[in-house]
Parts: C-alpha cells; sequence; structure tokens
C-alpha cells in the first residue's frame, strides 16, 4: 500500500474537490508561476503557454477527484501540465528526429566555467529545436529520466539520449557564439 504524500494546501484541495471555485482561485494562484514556467520551457511561446497552462488546470480541477495523494499535489498538476504541453505540440506536428541505433553518443567536451549569466542560458535553451529543448528541459530541468522521457514522447530510450546529447551539444555552441563557456 502506498503512503498518502500530506500536503500543506490539503484543506484548499479537498474545498476544490467539493467544487468551491474560490479554492480552485487559490492553487492557481499558488502554483500558476511555476506550472507557467513548466509549459513556457516545452513550448517556447508566451500567449500559447498561457493557453496550455489553463487548459491543463481546467483539466485538473474537472480530474481532482483523480489526485490519490500518492505524490504531492504540485507534482500532480506538474504532469498534468507537461502532458498537455506534449499534446499541444504533437498537434503542431513537432517531429523528434529519428536516430538509427548504429548511432554512438557524441564527445562530450570538457568545459570551464567563466561567468554565467543566468538569462544567457535560459534564451539559448530557448533557441534550441523544438525536440532538444523538449528533451534538455525533461531531463536536467524536469529531472525524468531517459525511460519515462521515452515513455511520455513515444520515442525510443536511445532516441532520448541521443536528443539530450545533441541538445547539449547545440547548447554548446549557443553559448560559445555568447562567449560564455571557454574550451579546454
Amino acid at each position: 500500500m502506498k503512503t498518502l504524500y500530506e500536503n500543506i494546501h490539503q484543506e484548499i484541495i479537498d474545498e476544490c474537490r467539493n467544487g468551491s471555485q474560490k479554492a480552485q482561485f487559490q492553487l492557481y494562484k499558488l502554483y500558476y508561476k511555476p506550472m507557467y514556467s513548466v509549459c513556457m520551457r516545452i513550448i517556447n511561446n508566451n500567449a500559447e503557454a498561457e493557453d496550455v497552462m489553463q487548459e491543463a488546470f481546467l483539466k485538473a480541477f474537472t480530474k481532482i477527484d483523480s489526485y490519490k495523494g500518492e505524490v504531492s499535489f504540485g507534482a500532480w498538476l506538474k504532469r498534468i501540465v507537461i502532458n498537455r504541453s506534449l499534446d499541444y505540440l504533437k498537434k503542431r506536428k513537432v517531429k523528434f528526429e529519428e536516430i538509427s541505433d548504429r548511432t554512438k553518443e557524441m564527445s562530450d567536451y570538457q568545459m570551464e566555467t567563466k561567468e554565467v549569466n543566468i538569462q544567457v542560458v535560459k534564451d539559448a535553451i530557448q533557441k534550441l529545436p523544438d525536440g532538444y529543448r523538449i528533451v534538455l528541459s525533461l531531463y536536467l530541468i524536469e529531472g525524468y529520466d531517459h525511460e519515462e522521457i521515452s515513455n511520455i514522447l513515444g520515442i525510443s530510450n536511445s532516441n532520448s539520449r541521443t536528443q539530450f546529447l545533441r541538445a547539449k551539444n547545440k547548447l554548446r555552441e549557443i553559448l560559445k557564439d555568447n562567449e560564455v563557456f571557454s574550451y579546454n
């Protein structure tokens, strides 16, 4: 039997289950910013990310009875936001490069950090092609492993790893142009 997660906002969650719009607005205010950030990292467009995030909240509120408390509410909501974002991209027909199984991992550069401007790095991530950006974001920022990413995106595990490696290399190229890193 799985133990239930103790949410600090359990009272508000329970009120949402009872249909309270005030409680829904409270939860929205609590989770809006982090969920928008997740959406934005995947969608890469302010207006579209806003729309997808709104749809994700609506879906969460209509499906709140399916939340069993086995993970934090934020983790449950984040999964909905990620799935809605990926569904949106599928409708936009974002393609992930298919990589043959013979493709070997590319060599990793040795990097030495100079001064890193976080905004420059964020901007560089947004310049990545959709497939690269999504895998990189899911792995580095959202904390999914390659097996989870392959299941979420419907790609092979090796494809996830290769997309991630190529994303890192492309990101290095972009950052090198901005002279953020120096190579040994």
